[in-house]
């Protein structure tokens, strides 16, 4: 069979590094704006997803009711008022998806940049378009809002690319709970994990981080992060969270909760206990509620008498 042409495209756009030196200067003053806990709101930290998909469905929707209605006589008003509507939403939309894509790889950040692109060119398209509406040049508004529909039409493609092909924006520690068995598991002797210091294990294939605190409880979260797989393990610990070295997610050691983004997920979190000298994890639920693999735990802490320890 013959590879698909667009996804060859696609591809070799994934791996073009000629923008890298304008992707890097544009990332930069992304990071820098000084907005403060409006990133985190942009972020869609407050939604437990991105929140720039929602935002984009008011722009898309009015240009393609615009549309719609441009193919009938007589609805030129209210073509204007949509194409309006969507000029107005399409700029905090922007800032969402500029504030998320300063934060991602840069495989993604090509395609992310060329998607931005496209958007660009709509939003110029239809302000085109008004204007002709305006000054009585229906004809025209008609003709530069089919081709802005069709640029909005290239970056929904392309940000569908970067949303599903590459996973931005999804929850990368989604798996942890339909991976990791029921039940209690074995991760070492206290001994080998030094106070205050993140320590990296695996549970069924999948990697954990263990932290012991100086007083001795200990947390065990699962260690890719949430917003792009970033090792945990290799971050620093602090005020009882962890920083992911990658993107500066905060996670909450006790229970996985993310503290600040960009990640807009939490963490699985683990139950920790001490039995005979080893410590051992099992995966909590993230809502509360009775731990997972409660009906398979396993005969030591109750022939021991040890409590779990959070």
């Amino acid at each position: 069979m013959r590879q698909n042409r667009l996804l060859w495209l696609l591809d070799r756009l994934e791996h073009e590094s000629r923008a890298d030196a304008v992707i890097d200067t544009l990332r930069k003053r992304v990071r820098a704006l000084p907005l403060g806990p409006g990133r985190d709101l942009l972020h869609g930290r407050w939604l437990g997803h991105p929140v720039h998909p929602l935002m984009v469905q008011v722009p898309i929707g009015s240009w393609l009711s615009a549309a719609v209605l441009d193919l009938r006589p007589g609805h030129s008003r209210a073509s204007r008022l949509l194409i309006g509507v969507g000029l107005g939403s399409a700029a905090p939309a922007a800032v969402a998806g500029w504030v998320d894509w300063a934060e991602l790889h840069p495989r993604q950040q090509r395609i992310g940049l060329v998607h931005a692109l496209s958007n660009t060119v709509a939003v110029g398209l239809y302000a085109a378009s008004l204007a002709c509406r305006v000054k009585g040049r229906e004809g025209a508004g008609r003709a530069y809002g089919f081709l802005g529909l069709t640029a909005v039409g290239t970056g929904g493609m392309l940000g569908g690319h970067l949303a599903y092909r590459q996973a931005s924006g999804a929850n990368h520690a989604e798996e942890v709970p339909n991976v990791v068995s029921a039940g209690w598991h074995r991760i070492g002797t206290v001994a080998e994990f030094p106070a205050g210091e993140p320590v990296r294990r695996s549970v069924d294939d999948v990697p954990v981080l263990v932290v012991r605190e100086t007083g001795g409880a200990i947390h065990a979260l699962a260690d890719r992060c949430s917003h792009l797989a970033g090792p945990l393990s290799e971050g620093t610990v602090a005020d009882g969270c962890v920083r992911c070295p990658w993107h500066g997610s905060v996670f909450r050691l006790s229970d996985g909760w993310n503290v600040r983004g960009p990640a807009t997920a939490p963490q699985p979190s683990f139950e920790t206990r001490i039995t005979d000298g080893h410590v051992e994890v099992r995966l909590r639920h993230q809502n509360g509620g009775e731990p997972a693999g409660r009906r398979n735990t396993t005969r030591s802490g109750a022939a021991h008498g040890h409590g779990d320890h959070d």
